[in-house]
């Protein structure tokens, strides 16, 4: 995988996952739906994906579970409560709980955001993908990738917050596309910190891929 490639799976994801469910919102209100409704049926897609995912490649890594779990969970306690401002609430909370299991992962010997990393620190290159793994037990290239993921770990927890007081302070046609705002750009900054801070982790990786090339050529 690329870095390119990568990228490009990114933008097609947050495509989904945001303009497909605001254009259904939108476009049932236009039409009389109540907010309920709209919010209920423009849910549905994304819900819909991530479990047609799960059924097509049979794996979630724990990221993915966590992102899928609590959508189920929200869309349930939110039919339950007919409220609309819950629907809304659900993928602010689903986005704080995702953060605290990214924080609490970074604590752990297998920091969650570690496999996404991987492919933009690597490139995809079959030498840098060899340094990576001879890294792995590198004390100093560990604390870079845990530090990484505390900071989408915060990042998360914090947007997640700003949506949830939103989600019940202001209106609901205001708060639907806010959301996505705060979101997105939330999102952005959080991908720039936390990329600035997984920087020394790549240059590790290219350096040990460099030194090893010596090395061959040396022997």
């Amino acid at each position: 995988m690329t870095n390119n490639n990568g990228l490009g799976s990114l933008i097609q994801t947050l495509g989904v996952e945001i303009a497909v469910p605001l254009g259904v919102y939108y476009g049932l209100h236009s039409l009389g739906a109540s907010d309920f409704t709209a919010l209920a049926l423009s849910g549905v897609f994304p819900l819909a994906r991530t479990l047609f995912q799960f059924a097509k490649h049979r794996t979630l890594n724990g990221l993915a579970l966590v992102v899928l779990v609590t959508n189920v969970v929200g869309m349930l306690l939110t039919f339950v409560s007919g409220d609309a401002r819950m629907m809304i609430a659900k993928d602010s909370i689903g986005s704080g709980i995702t953060g605290v299991v990214i924080l609490i992962s970074a604590f752990t010997a297998q920091p969650i955001m570690t496999k996404a990393l991987r492919p933009f620190l690597t490139h995809g290159k079959a030498d840098h993908e060899a340094a990576w793994d001879r890294l792995r037990n590198n004390g100093r290239f560990a604390t870079v990738l845990r530090r990484s993921s505390f900071i989408w770990g915060v990042g998360f927890v914090v947007e997640s917050a700003a949506r949830v007081i939103g989600a019940f302070t202001l209106p609901i046609a205001t708060m639907v596309w806010l959301s996505t705002v705060i979101f997105v750009g939330s999102f952005a900054v959080i991908m720039l910190i936390a990329g600035a801070a997984a920087k020394e982790a790549g240059e590790m990786v290219a350096w040990e891929a460099e030194a090893d090339v010596k090395q061959l050529v040396a022997a």
